[in-house]
């Protein structure tokens, strides 16, 4: 029986050597280099899938979208997966958005590489990976040989409406099993969320900044009914006020001045999918209204046009910020903020479940460890100590990042406080939503008045301006100082003194 072709374009050659290994008796394998080749072979013969590596791009993508479309034409039968980056250029974000083009983003190791390719390529088989097989995938590093033997059902993603998953199947692995949490708080939250995310309702996320709100967003996408569609993310605070529109909407060529094409927007894209708009509260009047408008009735039209366009995607808002005391100062709709309130869920940050730092960072220690071929063995009492004391106002971005730095200085197998910034072994706590946020230490032999609140000047200022949207006058009225004091204080830490 003839096996079925299968075509690797990569340069990485041990994600080759790993591909060859372990496709070698299910698939006829190619290797191509480059794009480029494999659209010479997709001509010259008849190709059943095609993998693409393009991480590491050192370009937005554009010519590797071009040679793609070159490929679906020329192979419009043949199964295609693409390998990106968990930052995905925004070209190809929209390719395989927009076609049945299937995408694996980001993977932690070669082992949960290949369970994602598997799960595309033999979508009703059994995927069984080993311990063999983790070990062989990592390269035979010590933290892969105490990876216990795991079995997973394995589907393959549909496009089509029709072809779905059961609402059982997808709680298997609900929002209250993947969010790992000790807080009772947050339990409760959850447990409400993962009712909601089972219905077609606009759901709104308020926390700070690197608390989880994109990773809820993305469960919520996961069991619901859509999780076979497209997920897409709109960052509404990285794009100038002028461009927002034309990526929620879309425009038509001509609408603008750099308008050179038409262009679908995000609501378009996303088709039958969810659509996470983060950091709603940076939209206009305008903008507000005609978001309302969608919530309302669905419809909208791309700049430029007449025509008007029905939304059928799910909508996700998420803000850092809680939007009633904006509508107070008239910067937020009051009918709009009415509407999202409805179904709105507060993500606490990491200082109000303490219980979840020890294990979020057993888990990121994990992660790391894998991911740079760093064996940690062992993690001293002091270094989990120091990590359960600090707020954490960045919250679990922070705490992934702070684990990160760790690992990569990690020496002997063994992480120690010494591994630790700087700035959380001083205490010094950075800006934060929070102005309130301090950092408690421990009585010593220089502390006799017990537990104290240890915050430097330069943090007082800093957390005062920031909880004044660094307005001076405010800020010096808060601080109980004259302005001019402020001033000199600022200059003398070095701080901008010219917003």
């Amino acid at each position: 029986m003839e096996l079925p072709t299968l075509i690797l374009v990569t340069r990485d050659t041990v994600i080759q050597q790993q591909i060859l290994a372990h496709f070698k008796k299910t698939f006829q394998l190619s290797i191509c280099s480059s794009l480029e080749d494999c659209y010479e072979q997709c001509r010259g013969q008849e190709i059943d899938s095609i993998l693409v590596d393009l991480r590491f791009l050192l370009s937005g993508g554009h010519q590797e979208d071009h040679l793609l479309d070159m490929i679906q034409s020329a192979a419009p039968d043949t199964e295609i997966i693409l390998l990106t980056e968990e930052e995905c250029p925004e070209i190809l974000e929209r390719r395989t958005a927009c076609t049945s083009m299937m995408h694996i983003k980001g993977f932690a190791s070669e082992a949960e590489l290949l369970l994602e390719i598997d799960s595309c390529l033999n979508p009703d088989e059994k995927v069984v990976v080993t311990q063999t097989l983790v070990m062989n995938a990592a390269h035979g590093s010590s933290t892969a040989g105490s990876t216990p033997e795991k079995k997973t059902m394995a589907k393959r993603p549909s496009t089509s409406n029709g072809s779905r998953e059961s609402t059982e199947a997808a709680n298997e692995h609900g929002i209250t099993r993947r969010f790992e949490t000790n807080s009772h708080e947050m339990k409760l939250m959850l447990n409400e969320l993962e009712i909601a995310a089972q219905h077609d309702v606009t759901v709104l996320l308020i926390g700070e900044t690197g608390a989880g709100k994109t990773y809820l967003s993305r469960l919520i996408h996961d069991v619901s009914p859509r999780r076979n569609e497209p997920f897409l993310n709109v960052a509404c605070g990285a794009l100038p006020n002028d461009l927002i529109e034309s990526e929620l909407f879309g425009h038509v060529r001509g609408a603008f001045t750099s308008a050179h094409a038409d262009k679908d927007g995000k609501f378009l894209a996303a088709g039958r999918g969810t659509v996470l708009l983060d950091e709603i509260d940076v939209l206009g009047p305008e903008q507000q209204v005609k978001l309302l408008r969608v919530i309302e009735t669905g419809e909208f039209e791309p700049i430029g046009s007449n025509k008007t366009h029905v939304n059928q995607a799910r909508l996700v808002v998420a803000s850092n910020m809680d939007l009633q005391p904006l509508v107070e100062q008239g910067k937020f709709r009051p009918d709009l903020y009415y509407r999202l309130n409805m179904l709105k869920f507060d993500v606490l940050p990491l200082r109000r479940r303490k219980s979840d730092i020890i294990v979020l960072a057993n888990d990121f220690v994990h992660q790391m460890s894998i991911k740079h071929n760093i064996p940690v063995d062992r993690i001293d009492e002091e270094f989990m100590e120091a990590l359960h004391t600090y707020p954490w106002p960045g919250n679990v971005r922070e705490l992934e990042n702070v684990i990160r730095r760790s690992v990569i200085y990690c020496r002997e197998g063994v992480l120690r406080k010494e591994n630790l910034p700087s700035h959380i072994l001083m205490g010094l706590v950075g800006p934060t939503n929070d102005p309130s946020v301090v950092l408690n230490h421990k009585q010593n032999d220089s502390e006799r008045l017990g537990d104290q609140v240890a915050v430097t000047e330069k943090d007082l200022i800093e957390q005062a301006l920031f909880k004044n949207n660094y307005s001076r006058t405010n800020t010096a009225k808060t601080l109980g100082i004259s302005r001019v004091t402020l001033y000199n204080k600022m200059k003398k830490y070095g701080m901008n003194t010219k917003k």
